[in-house]
């Protein structure tokens, strides 16, 4: 009896777990369809005849004696042209073609196909008959979206030489393009490949990440840098903008590709994303920023189950465009409802809880999703990328919490969101006291070649805000008039770091985004400001003086008076300029 026609069904259900006999030659992880409505599910584990089984879909009046069918297949990816600009469920069911059948309510057991097979696409061949070809090795061109040129690989696991090989013209995603004479017979490459999520993609080898990912976010990109390739933290409590932040980082990072998965997230914060994201305009060609995105959409009224998949499936997407030698940025929102999932999984298949109730293999999870983000030389000899970045929700805002701690043993970037910063209306409200990125060192010489003297700069500035936060501690106790001016100068260059440099509001055309030269133009102002002051109360000036020079006024303001590096450039001077005559002056006065 084949898989196909092994008689299974369900003994019993509880909620997303069904358990099903007759499922004696099943696999671990194989996809199986469940109830008259063949309702997606997942084997995950099995025990002689019985098999658990985690359903991706409302299990709601499934009983049992219910009939379930085996695939013979694990879960897997469509991967090809048409990805782009789509938008997904957690288990790669296409959301506006399930609209355009169903209407508004996605009904139980709904199914359409991820890639649309009917389409027909240009094909600019790069094969031809008698030549070699190995895993990775593109076999040709097609133009996804004006922003995107798809490579259609060879997958891994294929080598040979081909036999046949189509010529330039439309073809659709399950057309043969090339036959390759492979050891194992005849392998026919087309557009459309298949891939388990839970398998990471193979590469040549892993690379030393060194470039910068910019987002064009100050405090981000100076402070704490992200490399492209590198994986980061941003936990926050409720309301301190985390999936604001998660938005302007998906909208201004220069990644080619860009993968934001809603994992859990409210149905109204998703409704946001998929409204404003065709709206968007890429900030580098002006192109509309979904012909070079992918939406995941798994909100926290939507199956739980498929939450737990939902990253899975972002990440897989992900490194199939990295190994078209693309830079990919994965933006997931939250991992801590991810874990939510996986704790409600483990409750329902009976295992022995953890910390908090979190399963025990939560670290080993959180690790198999955060490893498969890095910089790769692909098995195509391609340099590509993939960075993550995961939104934590930590229950009260308590950072002491499972997810929190241990996804900090996966990620080098720790970006902590404050609620008083939030409170305050500071966006980004990422504490500069609490936050810190490993890559700083490792990003060190593409800053370089972007602004010449970042480092120097970002670590005197960071010198400055943490003694402005000892001064202030100071000032609540004694009062800041208590302070001599050598101390209140702090204060006062920490007050204009905060407004004029750390805060950025997304709703400015000039503030949204700043290119690195031009932030290291604005902190090279800034600090101009605090060293000339610095010597200038040495020598015995008052900080009211300091204060009431012009350029001091203007500060606050520079980041959205001044465009450009070379406009910022010149304020600064006009700031040296300033410092040296009332320098002149008090000579004078000393003088007299």
């Amino acid at each position: 009896m084949s898989a196909a026609e092994e008689k299974a069904f369900v003994t019993r259900v509880s909620g997303p777990v069904v358990t099903v006999q007759g499922m004696a030659k099943a696999g671990m992880y194989e996809v199986v369809h469940v109830g008259e409505l063949g309702l997606v599910g997942e084997v995950v584990r099995q025990s002689g005849d019985l098999a658990t089984v985690q359903v991706y879909e409302d299990t709601s009046m499934l009983k049992p004696g219910a009939p379930v069918t085996r695939t013979g297949e694990p879960l897997s990816l469509w991967l090809g042209p048409g990805l782009i600009g789509n938008i997904y469920d957690g288990v790669q069911r296409p959301l506006p073609a399930l609209q355009a059948v169903s209407g508004t309510w996605l009904p139980r057991g709904a199914k359409a196909g991820a890639l649309d097979t009917a389409r027909r696409w240009e094909f600019e061949p790069l094969l031809h008959p008698g030549q070699a070809v190995a895993p990775g090795q593109a076999v040709g061109l097609v133009r996804e979206t004006p922003l995107v040129t798809h490579k259609i690989m060879v997958p891994p696991g294929v080598s040979g030489t081909v036999r046949s090989a189509a010529p330039a013209g439309a073809y659709n995603i399950t057309d043969a393009l090339a036959v390759v004479d492979a050891p194992s017979g005849l392998v026919e490459l087309k557009m459309l490949q298949r891939w388990p999520v839970r398998v990471p993609r193979p590469a040549r080898e892993r690379r030393r990440v060194t470039e910068l990912l910019v987002t064009g976010q100050r405090i981000i990109d100076t402070f704490f840098p992200l490399a492209k390739g590198g994986c980061a933290c941003i936990p926050g409590g409720f309301g301190t903008g985390k999936t604001i932040t998660q938005h302007q980082l998906a909208k201004w990072s220069d990644a080619g590709i860009i993968i934001f998965i809603g994992c859990g997230e409210r149905g109204n914060e998703m409704t946001e994303v998929l409204r404003e994201f065709p709206e968007l305009k890429d900030p580098r060609t002006g192109r509309p920023l979904m012909e070079r995105t992918i939406l995941i959409a798994n909100t926290s009224n939507m199956p739980v189950a498929a939450r737990e998949v939902s990253i899975y499936t972002g990440i897989a997407m992900a490194e199939y465009y990295r190994d078209m030698g693309f830079d990919v940025a994965v933006f997931a929102d939250s991992t801590s409802r991810w874990a939510e999932a996986l704790r409600e999984m483990a409750a329902r298949l009976e295992e022995m809880p953890a910390e908090e109730g979190f399963p025990a293999s939560l670290p080993s999870r959180l690790a198999q999703f955060y490893e498969r983000g890095g910089a790769v030389t692909t098995l195509g000899g391609e340099a590509g990328s993939v960075s993550i970045v995961g939104a934590v929700s930590p229950p009260g805002g308590d950072f002491s919490e499972p997810v929190t701690q241990h996804t900090r043993r996966f990620t080098r970037v720790f970006w902590s969101l404050d609620t008083e910063l939030a409170n305050a209306r500071h966006y980004p409200s990422i504490n500069w006291l609490r936050s810190y990125s490993d890559y700083l060192d490792d990003v060190a010489e593409s800053w370089e070649r972007a602004a010449i003297g970042w480092r120097e700069l970002r670590d005197e500035a960071m010198l400055v805000l943490q003694r402005e936060e000892h001064y202030r501690q100071v000032a609540r106790l004694v009062g800041p008039d208590a302070l001599p001016d050598s101390q209140r100068l702090y204060l006062f260059i920490g007050a204009i770091m905060r407004d004029g440099f750390l805060a950025q509001s997304a709703f400015d055309a000039a503030d949204a985004y700043y290119p690195p030269g031009q932030q290291v133009a604005l902190l090279r102002a800034i600090m101009a400001l605090y060293r000339g002051g610095r010597e200038l109360i040495k020598a015995g000036a008052s900080l009211a003086a300091v204060a009431a020079l012009p350029c001091a006024a203007e500060m606050m303001r520079a980041k959205t008076a001044y465009a450009g590096a070379g406009e910022l450039a010149a304020f600064e001077s006009r700031v040296r300029g300033e410092l040296a005559a009332l320098a002149r002056a008090g000579a004078t006065e000393a003088a007299v």
